[in-house]
Order: structure tokens, then sequence, then C-alpha cells
């Protein structure tokens, strides 16, 4: 990041990537529930991915089927973890803006039988999987013998 002017405009980057974060935020604070719904329709439920193209929300709980009753219990549940989602915004848009991807896999650190610490880590696209997973690994076995 810059904290200096962006070609003789009075604002920086990073004034522009705190805008980006706000307004992102924003997009995902409070969800109308109704939308949520709306885009349930057509997407595929991640679980039945690969089994003949997948199931949508529709075809996984059929309105016909309760008259809605699972359908919208999901859809609530949805809301729910949208609401109580962390904001990552200005670590999303600094992803973003510094070209780095963001890795599938995290390391965990569990304690009581809960995550106390979870790591996310974000890469280059120039580095392969094979480095990305020897990288996590390392910093796995780091994390375990630190504690």
């Amino acid at each position: 990041m810059t904290d200096t002017p962006t070609h003789d405009l009075p604002y920086t980057d990073d004034d522009l990537r705190a805008e980006a974060a706000a307004q992102y935020a924003t997009l995902a604070e409070d969800p109308e529930f109704m939308c949520v719904g709306e885009q349930m329709d057509d997407d595929i439920v991640a679980s039945t991915d690969g089994q003949d193209g997948g199931k949508t929300w529709s075809e996984l709980l059929p309105f016909e089927a309760d008259g809605g009753e699972a359908y919208n219990t999901a859809q609530r549940k949805i809301h729910g973890l949208i609401n109580g989602a962390a904001d990552v915004s200005e670590w999303a848009v600094n992803l973003g803006a510094d070209g780095l991807e963001p890795e599938d896999h995290t390391l965990t650190v569990d304690g009581d039988d809960k995550p106390l610490v979870r790591l996310h880590c974000a890469f280059s696209p120039g580095l392969d999987d094979q480095a990305r997973i020897a990288f996590m690994s390392r910093l796995a076995r780091v994390m375990a013998n630190a504690l």
C-alpha cells in the first residue's frame, strides 16, 4: 500500500482501498431476507455438485413437499450466517488490489473443542500448488512445534 497521492490527485491508494472496503462491507452488512431466497433458487447446493450437474436449492427442497418449510428454514440459516459473518472486507479488497489469491486451505488451532485461532493465507498467482502446499505444511509444523 502507499499513502502518497495518486498522480497528482488529492487522495491516496490507501484512501481508495479504505472506501472500497467500506462499500464492500456495506454490501454484505444486512442482505434482504427475500434476496437470499431468490439467490438460492438457481444456486447449486455444494454437496450435490458433481451428481449429474448438481441440484439447486429449489430442487433439493421443493416447495411442494412441505409448503416451503424446509427451504425457508435453510434460507433463515443462510441469512443468519451472512449476518454473523466476520467483516473481512478490508482484507478482501487488499488481496485483490495486491493481486493475491486466497488459499482454500486454512490452519486452525483448536482448544476446548472449538477454534481458537484460524489462519487464512493468500498467495501470488505465480506460486504453484506444490509451493503453496509446502508453505502451508511448514507453517503448520512451526505452529505445532510452538504450541
